[in-house]
């Protein structure tokens, strides 16, 4: 591609994820799904753009979005929203994604006669929902706080979740065992791991960043320690994305803390204090939270747009057409397990509404990791799973329908649930 047309394309497209983004208070429409459909269009539909050219680097824009979201919605979190909510969130992630695993397993097994190792790695890849997709939604659809922070703490496992059963059941199919303590002990521990060294993380940056703030570029410092967080978590085998939205957790709560526990009396308790920063025109006292919260929400802006046009364009449609039947038993099968999760896990979220929970269903989006699974699957697996890529590509286009569902049902929730509240 012509380097003065891709640049034209971007441009095009950065003026119309803004045009969308600011649509969405009117027609409840999160600029995700514009941004997909227009990939769509301009990809498999009018062929102005081959697809093939972003593959490779989809996953790497697709990661580096995320670790931008979650920091962004970590900095956004009060301590008592994710102590009340943690909980809630695991039990939605762990619990939908192994009903939605066996659901989907059962219909591959049934369907194509796969052996039950093959029907599991099918279920595995296909059973969890795409942080990078869902995260930006619940930033723009008017869920009541607590809802929207066990959806954020579920979409945050996720991943994590999905990358260690699909692990796991490769290293089985190969001839490798894998015992239920082991499975529990490694999800355990990699959560732990991470939770500590985003704490430890952040409350470090924390004390570092009055001094750093007075400097240059201390934006673009702060996104270096981001990644250096998910870069050192990942070599350490711990969970990265909690580790990164406990970082930013970590960076909005603990002046607070601090203050609380009588460690530095002036901490302040909106994070820093709003002081003049030098360089700033006038002296101007300028609040350093917000403006860490509009770096990197920008920067996460950017990226999103970009990789969800991309993952638009990577549709494949005679991938839909082959596998259609097999591609609405499997959707049915998350819907169904998704439906039970959530009726049968009321105790654990028992102040939400009907709708509130019906909402929940409509929050399973597929997106880039099922299909990087998928790939990764046949890669090791070889012609028996063909069929996986193709699968994951058509539930990607299901489940985002039923996203696009979910937030106009959205809309019929009463007027005080669509305000978002503080903690208490």
């Amino acid at each position: 591609m012509d380097l003065t047309v891709f640049f034209a394309l971007l441009g095009g497209l950065l003026v119309l994820a803004f045009i969308a983004n600011r649509l969405v208070r009117f027609t409840r429409v999160p600029d995700v799904i514009i941004l997909m459909a227009t990939g769509v269009v301009i990809g498999p539909v009018l062929h102005w753009v081959n697809p093939d050219i972003f593959r490779t680097v989809t996953p790497g824009l697709g990661s580096l979005a995320l670790i931008l979201i979650l920091f962004e919605g970590g900095l956004d979190l009060k301590l008592r929203e994710i102590l009340r909510h943690f909980g809630a969130g695991f039990f939605l992630s762990l619990y939908s994604y192994v009903l939605c695993m066996a659901g989907v397993a059962a219909v591959c097994r049934l369907l194509l006669h796969l052996s039950w190792v093959n029907a599991l790695l099918a279920g595995a890849v296909l059973g969890c929902i795409s942080s990078s997709t869902l995260l930006p939604v619940l930033q723009q659809v008017f869920l009541r706080r607590d809802v929207q922070v066990v959806l954020l703490v579920e979409a945050a496992f996720g991943d994590a979740v999905a990358v260690l059963s699909v692990t796991t059941l490769l290293d089985v199919a190969a001839g490798g065992s894998a015992a239920p303590k082991a499975i529990a002990w490694s999800l355990i521990s990699s959560m732990i791991l991470a939770i500590a060294c985003g704490v430890l993380a952040g409350m470090l940056w924390s004390y570092l960043l009055p001094v750093l703030s007075e400097e240059r570029f201390w934006h673009v410092l702060t996104f270096a320690a981001v990644l250096l967080v998910y870069c050192t978590v990942h070599f350490l085998k711990g969970n990265d994305l909690v580790a990164v939205l406990f970082f930013g957790l970590t960076l909005s709560n603990f002046p607070a803390v601090r203050q609380r526990l009588h460690l530095d009396e002036n901490a302040g308790s909106s994070w820093f204090r709003e002081t003049p920063i030098k360089g700033h025109q006038g002296g101007a006292p300028i609040n350093q939270r917000d403006q860490m919260l509009t770096f990197h929400g920008e920067l996460a802006f950017l990226l999103r747009t970009f990789f969800f046009v991309v993952l638009g364009m990577l549709v494949d449609y005679s991938g839909l057409r082959k596998n259609l039947l097999l591609a609405l038993l499997c959707f049915a099968a998350i819907l169904i397990a998704r439906t039970l999760t959530v009726q049968t896990g009321r105790l654990a979220w028992r102040d939400f509404s009907s709708l509130e929970r019906e909402l929940m269903v409509w929050f399973v989006p597929r997106g880039l990791i099922t299909a990087v699974l998928a790939i990764e699957v046949l890669e090791t697996r070889g012609l028996a799973l063909s069929f996986l890529p193709p699968l994951a590509f058509a539930l990607v286009v299901l489940t985002n329908v039923t996203l696009l569902i979910g937030t106009f049902r959205a809309r019929y929730l009463p007027a005080p649930q669509l305000r978002t509240s503080e903690a208490d």
